[in-house]
This record gives C-alpha cells, structure tokens and sequence, in this order.
C-alpha cells in the first residue's frame, strides 16, 4: 500500500488543485509502479510559512526578504 505525503506550503491551494494533486499522483503510482490505486492513500499537509525553513530563515522572513 503506497503512502505519499506531500507538503506544501498554506498559501491558498484551492480544493480543485489538491484533487488533481491526489488524482495525478495516484494515476503516476499506478502507471510507473503498477500500484493498485485502491491502496495508495495520499495526504496533502499544508504548513504556515513561519513553520517552514530554507536555508536557517522561515519562508514568511525569505519572502520578506525578496528571497
């Protein structure tokens, strides 16, 4: 049974995009592995910028930063 966990940033991924996520990496599963897409259980964790770091600085400072 496959497990993807993709993180992404909260920044306004609207449900439409997080369904063609879901659906786009279940069929990929499914096409490259030859996984039953009944198992493959995908979840999607949206992450504030300020709990999420690149390079020693949150993503909000970086951003701030015109990094």
């Amino acid at each position: 049974m496959p497990y993807v966990n993709i993180k992404i940033t909260n920044e306004g991924a609207t449900k439409e995009q997080k369904a063609e996520l879901i659906k786009g990496v279940t069929e990929l599963l499914q096409r490259v592995l030859n996984k039953n897409p009944q198992t493959t259980v995908v979840v999607i964790d949206e992450v504030e910028t300020d709990n999420w770091g690149i390079g020693g600085e949150s993503v909000t400072n970086r951003r701030l930063q015109g990094k």
